[in-house]
């Protein structure tokens, strides 16, 4: 075997990855204290062509140069917007048609692995802080709570980690 060089990896440019396809899916950031966090969803957002990112509450937007050092471009690619209150834009999507999904872990929870996607829907992932998780008004007003199954001694994975995780697996429930 022979690791590929990047441009025999056919990736799409900017203008490209704009008018491709996309995953049904936004991701809500909800009060991401960390830029290194917000990078690192952007290039997962990039990855697995998620529609748009939404900002919210104190989380930082580009440009910014801890966010661009994980971001490798991505801010360019993936749409983005920033919207002060995460509540409000949880109510106007579901307006829009998205079915709303906070990760966290929560009573009533759907373990990731059992979630089955409905592919004629569009869905919202919300992620929250990196202390205090996802608001929990933010939790009442969703559609519903997917947890990540972990079975060590730790309670909670990084959010770009569980960022990474959810959006690869709803991606490929997809069947993209």
């Amino acid at each position: 075997m022979r690791k590929l060089r990047n441009e025999e990896l056919d990736r799409l440019d900017i203008e490209a990855f704009k008018e491709a396809e996309k995953t049904p899916l936004v991701i809500v950031l909800d009060n991401i204290r960390s830029l290194n966090n917000i990078g690192s969803v952007f290039r997962t957002a990039d990855a697995f062509l998620v529609e748009k990112i939404y900002l919210c509450g104190i989380t930082a937007t580009p440009p910014h140069k801890d966010i661009r050092k994980t971001a490798l471009g991505a801010t360019e690619s993936v749409s983005w917007e920033y919207c002060k209150d995460t509540l409000q834009l949880v109510a106007a999507l579901k307006a829009d048609g998205y079915r709303i999904l906070s990760v966290e872990q929560a009573e009533n929870a759907t373990l990731l692995h059992r979630f089955a996607v409905d592919k004629t829907a569009k869905y919202a992932l919300v992620f929250g802080n990196e202390v205090k998780g996802v608001d929990q008004e933010v939790v009442s007003a969703s559609d519903g709570v997917l947890e990540i199954p972990q079975y060590g001694t730790k309670h909670s994975l990084n959010i770009s980690v569980s960022a990474g995780v959810v959006i690869w697996d709803l991606w490929s429930k997809f069947g993209k």
